[in-house]
């Protein structure tokens, strides 16, 4: 079945079921998924109405001043009042049989001169049942075709999918967000933000729905704050400057800390950071949280989630195993500085010249690709055989110590000088095997708030009895 009888009979089935009537409003590159409807028959059956308001000053009448009108502040001002007037117009007439919906987006299609960002908001604020409280899904697209005509089609099919998933799908999340894509790639959409919310998602952490994106490959990356809130990626990063730490945190050690700490004031030092609102992400790689397997432990990946939070850490999943991956989704987001924290041991895992053999260019390729932009790493010593490792006293290959000496010289590695000699011994792995024993000394280890989680949650096989 191709894709328009697909999308067709999606909403060929919604028209059918009456318990569905609401409102459809479209912003910004035509009525993509009100015609859907239209076109399967019996649209009668389920829209009350649909709308488009493309000049602003007509928009700002309907749903008030919006400071950007593609954003996740105007989309969810079109639910609300769409939603409201259908229950104050239709309630009494059919309120006791009609679950009422409102659907909108918000978007910006590809231009007549291009280059611009391709990308919207779309949502679905909705009733299970007729009297029902709402719930709602929202979504954050980027269209990726290289046409208009393309990106609006690819954008109907989306809307029509979140539609029937969110009516008929509502009770499986997972599922809900593995329909989104229908009849699409991910070569045509991006969704790298999605948000469940009211009483039928009550039970639903929106940071297992993030993973689950970057688990299908509906995005590259997903990003959520210490106060458990999906985030819009491009939003949080646009102009900010940027300093991320890739780790397992499992858990956050007192070393992860000083290692943004000590980073952070080399960062601020910068020139180009200067004036610049400074964002701290802890990045979570899914090649680390399926540790050799295909599956995520969700019970793992919440406890580090946690944990991060109680540190006051806004967390990025990626699927970018290689650096110079996580650089280019950064540097596309921000015009801001961008700056890497790793340990010594990671910045010798830089210099593996095997496993850069993807890349036509080899290892000068990779570290083209992540030092663009004047990216630079920053990087924490190490303890070897009762000796500091520093950048200054790394060797890497004799092939490649050329190379190091030739990126350190240029600036490229900054020493964190400013560490705490103390944490130096101090390992993830060692911390994790002392937690289920009688050994209390992983305490002084990790942070105050983490190590008080760990013991109120009996994270990581604490014996809560004790």
């Amino acid at each position: 079945m191709d894709a328009g009888a697909d999308t067709l009979q999606k909403a060929l089935q919604i028209n059918l079921d009456p318990r569905w009537y609401g409102t459809i409003a479209e912003i910004g590159a035509g009525q993509e998924v009100a015609r859907w409807f239209f076109r399967a028959g019996g649209a009668a059956g389920t829209v009350a109405k649909s709308m488009s308001a493309y000049d602003m000053a007509v928009s700002d009448a309907v749903y008030g001043k919006s400071d950007r009108y593609v954003s996740k502040g105007r989309l969810q001002a079109m639910l609300d009042h769409e939603f409201e007037l259908n229950l104050d117009r239709l309630s009494e007439a059919r309120g006791d049989e009609t679950a009422f919906f409102a659907f909108a987006d918000t978007v910006v299609a590809r231009s007549y001169r291009g280059g611009n960002e391709c990308h919207g908001w779309m949502g679905v604020k909705f009733q299970a049942s007729p009297r029902d409280e709402a719930s709602q899904v929202i979504v954050h697209v980027r269209m990726l075709d290289d046409e208009a005509a393309l990106q609006q089609e690819a954008l109907g099919v989306v809307g029509v999918n979140l539609l029937h998933a969110a009516f008929f799908q509502h009770h499986e999340p997972e599922r809900l967000v593995e329909s989104l894509l229908d009849r699409l790639t991910t070569g045509r959409i991006e969704i790298d933000m999605i948000e469940l919310r009211g009483i039928e998602f009550r039970a639903v952490d929106n940071r297992l729905i993030a993973l689950k994106l970057v688990q299908l490959g509906l995005s590259g990356a997903a990003m959520f704050g210490p106060d458990r809130q999906v985030l819009q990626p491009s939003e949080v990063l646009r102009k900010r400057a940027i300093l991320v730490e890739r780790g397992s945190f499992r858990p956050p050690t007192v070393v992860n800390i000083d290692m943004l700490e000590a980073a952070g004031e080399k960062f601020a030092e910068d020139p180009e950071v200067a004036g610049r609102d400074v964002l701290v992400l802890t990045e979570l790689t899914m090649a680390n949280l399926r540790a050799g397997g295909d599956a995520v432990d969700r019970r793992d990946f919440l406890a580090r989630a946690d944990l991060l939070a109680a540190c006051g850490m806004t967390v990025l999943i990626s699927d970018f195993a290689a650096y110079h991956r996580l650089a280019a989704y950064l540097s596309w987001r921000t015009d801001g500085r961008i700056g890497m924290v790793m340990g010594v041991p990671s910045l010798i895992d830089l210099f593996d010249e095997p496993s850069y053999a993807p890349l036509p260019g080899g290892i000068l390729e990779g570290f083209g690709r992540l030092l663009k932009n004047d990216l630079r790493l920053y990087v924490y010593p190490m303890l070897r055989d009762g000796e500091v490792v520093t950048v200054d006293t790394v060797r890497v290959a004799e092939e490649l110590q050329p190379l190091y000496d030739y990126l350190a010289r240029r600036g490229s590695f900054v020493g964190l000088d400013n560490y705490k000699p103390d944490y130096l011994p101090i390992l993830s792995r060692d911390v994790l095997k002392r937690i289920p024993t009688e050994d209390e000394s992983w305490e002084s280890m990790v942070p105050p708030a983490v190590s008080g989680l760990i013991r109120k949650r009996g994270f990581f096989g604490y014996q809560r009895e004790r």
